[in-house]
């Protein structure tokens, strides 16, 4: 099983100070903890796409290809591109490009994303929220199935016969779906063959077991092989549990009370973070020990192939965040593989 770690650049102010950390410096920290969850030995390192404020990175192939340069052998994926209002065409160039810059290690997880804001920003209208990309999706197999492109939809002009360069080094270039927990898109990454990235970030993760089936489901009524599953959860590794809780609460709160009040959302509250981080619950966040007992025992439950820890909810101290990620490659991943 393949063990790694997502980030969006979070840039919240600071829980405690205030303060906010400058854009330049929380891109130098970033690219710091890809490169630690390479030299500890992890298998993917996944960035995500937003327009906000309050994330970094809008344009993930380049802080990709940055990382590419400066790692020798962990995977780099988006998490997610928002296909949806992208265009395929040079989301395929683009990741080609960190392919080629890292040999080999670049992926594509697609998905329409969990905010809207790049949809007016690049005109797209979110009435054609699924079909555009129904429709994209397409386009974007399409693209790393051939280098000569005819291709004809209602959202974006025809292609006629058409290049498409660079080439990936990898044939094809890895195509992930990314789902949040709308049963259709679990169904259609079944009935493309594609492997599915899903978020399991609140509730109980056992509650998304029927998502697994759907998917393996419908890949098998298409004539596909099993295809692999990621699971991505929020989670922090510490020395302990109590300093786990503690030092991941303050900026949790911070973000996910943000946007709950966006979303409707009641406030996080720490009974309810307790709660998440029980056995049972939706967070992994605690010691190295207690990250590894809850990853094995979920994987029992979903059978996953990739888990992906999404460790800076809300701006945790870069040197925290190296930590964690120092725990998580020489502890916990160690014991998992161990284990299985």
């Amino acid at each position: 099983m393949e063990l790694g770690i997502t980030t969006f650049g979070d840039r919240f102010a600071d829980p405690h100070s205030g303060r906010l950390v400058s854009e330049a410096q929380r891109m130098r920290d970033l690219l710091e903890e890809v490169v630690l969850a390479d030299e500890v030995g992890l298998d993917v390192y996944a960035i995500g796409e937003h327009h906000r404020s309050d994330f970094i990175v809008s344009a993930p192939a380049v802080v990709l290809a940055a990382a590419a340069a400066r790692t020798r052998r962990i995977r780099l994926a988006s998490a997610v591109t928002v296909l949806s209002s992208d265009d395929p065409v040079r989301v395929y160039q683009q990741y080609a490009t960190v392919d080629l810059i890292s040999e080999g290690r670049a992926e594509i997880i697609a998905g329409r994303g969990s905010f809207i804001e790049s949809y007016p920003l690049f005109g797209q209208d979110l009435g054609d929220y699924d079909a555009l990309f129904a429709e994209k999706l397409d386009l974007l197999l399409r693209v790393r199935e051939s280098e000569r492109v005819t291709w004809q939809g209602r959202h974006r002009p025809s292609i006629d016969d058409r290049g498409v360069y660079p080439r990936a080094v990898q044939a094809p270039l890895p195509v992930w779906v990314g789902v949040g927990g709308t049963p259709a898109s679990a169904d259609r990454a079944g009935r493309l063959g594609l492997p599915m990235t899903l978020a399991i970030i609140g509730g109980m993760p056992a509650r998304f077991r029927p998502f697994v089936d759907l998917h393996q489901d419908a890949a098998a009524r298409a004539g596909h092989p099993r295809p692999r599953l990621a699971i991505n959860s929020h989670g922090y590794v510490a020395e302990t549990s109590q300093q786990a809780a503690d030092e991941f609460f303050p900026p949790y709160e911070v973000a996910m009370s943000g946007i709950g009040r966006e979303r409707g959302w009641p406030p996080m509250t720490r009974d309810a973070f307790e709660a998440m981080r029980a056995p049972h619950g939706a967070l992994f966040v605690g010691s190295a020990a207690e990250v590894t007992d809850k990853i094995l025992r979920q994987r029992e439950i979903l059978g996953f192939d990739r888990f992906l820890l999404h460790v800076s909810v809300g701006t945790l101290p870069h040197a925290q965040v190296m930590k964690a990620i120092e725990l998580f490659g020489t502890q916990v991943a160690p014991a998992v593989r161990q284990a299985l």
